[in-house]
């Protein structure tokens, strides 16, 4: 016999906007012996299942509650039929014309039985759909705001209050319609993401430029994307000169230069001039695709807050329910009160016990930030760590890679005889296009900015390794080397030495460009400093960091010199990878909360120990994607302090959200008990402050 195999579901359930639906929901799956594991994201109305079955069966199952479900890929956000998008407003204003209807006749003296089969109109009209649920819901003992709904009009219908029954379903009915509207506004903020995507590439192939579906596009392929237009595909100039808007990738505001060589991403404007780019990454692959998964699998996931919340409105709910029975029974049979008013409590009571308000503050916020901070390049890993950003008191560095460029390049040029700096540089660079020393390409790479002349023929050349090189330039004889190489040779005098000592003691390295009568010139060569690095810095005191450390592999020297240039007084060198996990595991011990940012890579068990991993995700993506909690696209360090501030600014949504939701449910509890809280005042208090947590959480979105 065949066991079955596990599969991996995405399923889209339109009617999944509430989290009492999601308990439903969650019921029918726990019932289900084949199905693994489950995950919810109610706010882009996914559920994602690990199951032994077909995914029909799945679906077929789902339907037994009362939810429709598809496969993702081929969901849509809205039926395409005008009815169909807009069914529920439809059936809203239907109601409420009825009930309009019935109120309007009632002023003008109509007796009150001969209203009744209007107001049951409105209520039939208005409620079927919400009974069908709340009747789905109750199968699996899951008493659901519609099932709640549903036996509060009952309820009202049986005492003769046909009218508020019909108020009820009209306000409960407009109060769906404008969460809807709101929730599409969240899900459309990330939605946006994947429409910057271009469906069709104009690829180059046999001289010919054809259009083809961007899932046929190779890697290796030349594209020609022309001003105006879209980049497909990740991939790398390699004709043509443009600026190109990536703030939908990496949240710069100002368009980058793309020259020769230079990557580019899917999803970015070309702006101005024509380029051809090679493919390196080609559909799923592509850096927005990444984005964008990363994104949608980072809503799924829950924060303590989230978790605290769902965990509190699962006790919530059934104490309410028990407490509404109580109110109906108790007052009428042992202290001979009359039945008819505290049945009608007791209703008030049960639209009361229903949390979605509650559970639904949480994730519409966190959703929220986390499309906030992709916005602007920062991608989060889901909403534990969006909170853990939140509470960060100490940020510990890596040096190299991450505060500088973790390459060498050519810092200074001292002038020691009459001949001109550049002139200097152009004879060096001369030499080390023919070495293989670490620091000869920052050399020729400066030479090349300076658009200076490298053309001439070099008539000897001579390298001793590791040292220097000596070479022949228009019958003159150059020497180009370390400190240590041109002392050897006599070539230092106090004068150089007190210059490279200068160099030295900055932590740079130093080579001297000689001939053999003396010493023409210094070359400054250190991993620079990202020009963002000290603003950075400066940014994070600002914000109330604590304590900010700066870790590194490099001599003492060189780590404090850099050190001192950032403004970081806490610097730690000569760290070993294993050093830095200790030291990042002691100030989680001390400070609580502490994030780590390095490249992503060599740094990997430190993020892990920290509270919170930042990678550097510009030079390596895919690997900083897998290794962090929260990847900065473009290797931007500024864009910590705003994913500093996004944190906290979502965080103090969700504790507005969650004390506004507990406010309104505690005074409503007790205006309800006291009887001074009617049907339809408790149903504007639930969807109204519903409505409110959703656009407070919308704000979010307006970061820049």
């Amino acid at each position: 016999m065949m066991k079955n195999v596990d599969q991996y579901s995405v399923l889209y359930i339109r009617e999944m906007c509430c989290a009492d639906e999601q308990r439903s929901i969650e019921k029918k799956l726990r019932s289900l012996p084949y199905v693994k594991s489950y995950n919810f994201n109610l706010v882009a109305r996914k559920l994602y299942v690990t199951h032994s079955l077909s995914t029909d069966s799945l679906i077929s199952a789902l339907k037994d509650v009362g939810f429709v479900a598809k496969t993702f890929s081929n969901q849509m956000e809205a039926p395409a039929s005008f009815f169909g998008r807009n069914s529920t407003t439809v059936v809203s204003l239907v109601a409420a014309s009825f009930t309009l209807t019935g109120i309007g006749l009632s002023w003008f003296g109509v007796d009150e039985h001969s209203l009744i089969p209007i107001f049951t109109i409105a209520i039939i009209v208005g409620g079927w759909k919400i009974a069908v649920k709340g009747w789905k819901a109750a199968t699996v003992f899951s008493l659901d705001m519609n099932a709640l709904m549903s036996i509060a009009v009952l309820g009202a219908m049986a005492i003769g209050k046909w009218e508020e029954g019909a108020v009820v379903i009209v306000l409960f009915a407009f109060a769906q319609v404008l969460e809807e509207m709101s929730m599409r506004r969240t899900r459309k903020a990330l939605s946006s993401l994947l429409e910057i995507a271009p469906t069709m590439a104009t690829v180059r192939r046999d001289f010919f430029e054809v259009n083809v579906p961007i899932e046929e596009v190779e890697i290796d392929d030349i594209i020609v994307i022309r001003p105006g237009e879209r980049i497909p595909v990740d991939g790398e100039v390699v004709k043509g000169h443009s600026f190109v808007n990536q703030a939908a990738i990496t949240g710069e505001s100002v368009p980058a230069e793309k020259i020769l060589g230079s990557a580019v991403y899917a999803g970015t404007m070309n702006e101005q001039g024509s380029l051809e780019i090679k493919t390196m990454k080609a559909g799923k692959d592509t850096t927005l695709a990444h984005i964008v998964h990363l994104v949608e699998e980072a809503q799924a996931q829950r924060s303590p807050s989230q978790d605290f919340v769902g965990r509190f409105a699962k006790v919530y709910t059934p104490v309410v329910i028990g407490t509404a029975l109580l109110v109906g029974l108790v007052p009428p049979l042992y202290f001979a009160q009359g039945f008819g008013e505290w049945f009608y409590r007791a209703l008030v009571l049960l639209v009361i016990a229903c949390p979605c308000a509650l559970v639904i503050s949480t994730p519409v916020a966190i959703v929220s930030g986390l499309t906030a901070a992709a916005r602007q390049g920062i991608l989060i890993k889901g909403g534990r760590y969006l909170e853990e950003a939140a509470k960060i008191k100490a940020i510990l560095f890596d040096k190299t890679g991450t505060l500088t460029y973790g390459a060498p390049s050519v810092t200074d040029i001292l002038e020691l005889n009459s001949i001109p700096a550049k002139e200097i540089l152009r004879i060096a660079a001369l030499g080390e296009m023919k070495s293989e020393h670490s620091l000869a390409s920052a050399i020729v790479a400066k030479a090349q900015d300076e658009e200076l002349d490298l053309t001439a023929n070099v008539d000897h050349f001579e390298a001793i390794a590791g040292r220097g090189i000596i070479i022949h330039l228009d019958d003159v004889e150059y020497i180009v080397g370390s400190h240590q190489f041109v002392e050897e040779r006599g070539l230092c005098s106090p004068a150089v030495e007190s210059q490279i000592g200068i160099l030295e003691a900055q932590g740079k390295t130093t080579i001297v460009v000689c001939t053999r009568s003396g010493a023409l010139g210094i070359i400054a060569v250190a991993d620079a400093i990202r020009n963002e690095s000290r603003g950075a810095i400066r940014d994070l005191k600002k914000s109330g960091i604590q304590k900010i450390v700066m870790l590194s592999g490099d001599s003492n020297v060189v780590a404090h010199s850099a050190a001192a240039s950032l403004g970081i007084e806490d610097c730690f060198a000569e760290f070993m990878p294993t050093d830095k996990v200790a030291f990042a595991k002691d100030m989680v011990a001390r400070y609580g909360s502490v994030a780590m940012v390095g490249d992503g890579i060599n740094d990997a068990p430190a993020l892990a120990a920290s509270s919170l991993g930042i990678a550097m995700g510009g030079t390596g993506t895919d690997v900083a994607l897998e290794t962090a909690d929260v990847v900065l696209v473009k290797d931007n360090l500024s864009k910590i302090s705003s994913l500093i501030s996004i944190g906290k600014k979502s965080m103090a949504v969700v504790k507005q959200n969650i004390a506004l939701a507990l406010a309104v449910k505690a005074v409503f509890l007790l205006l309800g008990v006291l009887g001074f809280a009617s049907l339809w005042m408790a149903v504007v208090a639930d969807d109204g402050v519903t409505l409110i947590v959703v656009l407070n959480s919308l704000r979010l979105l307006r970061q820049d």
